[in-house]
């Protein structure tokens, strides 16, 4: 009988869960713009969005942010959307399991710190004073 017999693979309400407190554990200045990101979990990207990135298999994308740098808004911009942070939770679940070094946990504050990056325009050294993954 293995550890995982009758168990479940966590969910996309636990995964979101986990962003969530990703999320909440950014820095104080950064928190109050984070929480205006929509955040979306799905079994993987969809089809025209991996088309677009030009990524033939799907497990390879376990997030993306969709939206506007802050670092490159203009009043002028007229957004179709809010800024979103997209988590693929096949994918991240298929790393996790390969990795093996990683809690689960650590591994989507790792992806949600990654996709803020982008929203927030953060170098990697940015990154790096954040999330300890990138040093």
């Amino acid at each position: 009988m293995s550890d995982w017999d009758g168990r479940k693979a966590p969910d996309a309400a636990e995964i979101e869960a986990m962003a969530r407190t990703a999320m909440d554990g950014l820095p104080p200045e950064f928190r109050e713009a984070a929480a205006r990101v929509a955040l979306r979990v799905a079994e993987f990207a969809p089809e025209d969005m991996l088309d677009e990135l030009q990524i033939d298999d799907p497990f390879e994308l376990t997030g993306l942010y969709d939206g506007i740098p802050m670092t490159e808004k203009s009043v002028s911009d007229q957004p179709g959307g809010p800024d979103t942070i997209w988590l693929f939770r096949r994918p991240i679940l298929d790393e996790w399991a390969s990795r093996g070094d990683v809690t689960l946990g650590d591994l989507v504050v790792h992806i949600v710190t990654h996709e803020m990056a982008h929203h927030f325009g953060w170098s990697d050294d940015d990154i790096a004073t954040i999330d300890r993954w990138w040093e």
